[in-house]
């Protein structure tokens, strides 16, 4: 079940929770396969900072405990909001897709409430390590973080501000953040460097709102693609796929990345494969090409599929360019 929760949000009854683990319970509460995305932000900050030579493992180390942590306190707060605030009740797309720890009785509030100070309580010790460490602009970049965890659900995600919230976390935060947390410097083109990623992971947050647009609109959640509609929404969806590519080129042709990140084009069948549905109003009933077990994700689950393609190899070729600098290759 770890490498399950991990991998897919698995779908559970009461009799499947009781069955599992404390870790088990913990890796399926948070949503722990979306924190693949946080994960490889805080990775591309290392490797950037490992390519440059100013590479610190006591630093990285806690950033990547304390970003992954503070991903999943997002998560187990957004459940917990929005089960109080009544968005989750009854039919709604997130009790559909995957367990609702509360409104599937799951977990009581009190219970959740012991979950999110755990999980909160080891996120902030890393994180005023690290100032106590670090200092300087890490004491800034510290205070976004708690204020990007706990306004994302409220008031963010409800003014058209969660995405946008997003492509700042999952870029110049994270990758920027970290690498000047490690560095006690930030180029300019790291934060170039950081937008790629950063991109594919706001799309995956456009894929959700868009396939959950008609439940947030009834509720008054106005995100993103609420606001725009259907049809724009869609649009700067497959934006958010092929902009990262154009902006990985940018990122070579001016230097801030070598050549061997030009791996990516083995991401560009998938972008091919994944863009025509978003062309198209959301189906109201599964595709037949659509994965068994995966409705009533659809836009989300194609963006998600493209992200850890295009994710997955873009690490890779920061790797390769890594050992380009270190071992002086040209």
């Amino acid at each position: 079940m770890w490498l399950r929760a991990v991998s897919v949000i698995p779908r559970l009854d009461r009799e499947g929770w009781d069955r599992l683990d404390p870790i088990a319970r913990w890796l399926v509460a948070v949503r722990a396969a979306v924190l693949v995305m946080t994960v490889t932000s805080a990775g591309l900050a290392g490797l950037l900072a490992l390519r440059d030579g100013v590479f610190d493992g006591v630093r990285f180390g806690l950033l990547l405990v304390g970003l992954t942590l503070a991903h999943a306190t997002n998560n187990l707060v957004n459940d917990l909001t929005d089960h109080v605030k009544g968005l989750d009740r009854g039919d709604s797309f997130r009790a559909r897709y995957g367990p609702q720890p509360l409104e599937h009785g799951l977990l009581t509030p009190r219970a959740m409430l012991r979950y999110v100070a755990v999980t909160g309580g080891v996120a902030l010790l890393c994180g005023v390590l690290l100032v106590l460490v670090r200092g300087g602009a890490t004491w800034w970049l510290f205070a976004a973080g708690i204020a990007l965890v706990l306004a994302y659900t409220w008031p963010l995600k409800h003014v058209g501000l969660g995405e946008p919230a997003v492509l700042l976390v999952w870029g110049p935060l994270m990758v920027g953040g970290g690498y000047y947390v490690m560095a006690d410097d930030l180029p300019t083109g790291v934060l170039w460097a950081s937008l790629p990623f950063a991109m594919c992971a706001t799309g995956v947050l456009f894929g959700k709102h868009i396939d959950k647009l008609d439940q947030d609109r009834r509720k008054g959640v106005r995100t993103l693609p609420v606001l725009l509609g259907e049809a724009r929404a869609r649009a700067v969806a497959r934006s958010l796929i092929v902009l990262p590519y154009g902006v990985v080129g940018l990122c070579v042709a001016l230097g801030h990345l070598g050549w061997p990140v030009l791996v990516i084009v083995v991401a560009l069948p998938v972008a091919r494969r994944v863009l025509p549905p978003f062309r198209s109003p959301r189906p109201q009933a599964p595709p037949a090409e659509l994965p068994r077990g995966v409705w009533p994700l659809f836009f989300v689950a194609l963006a998600f599929h493209h992200m850890r393609w295009f994710g997955g190899s873009f690490v890779v070729g920061v790797v390769l360019d890594v050992l380009r600098v270190r071992l002086g290759v040209g």
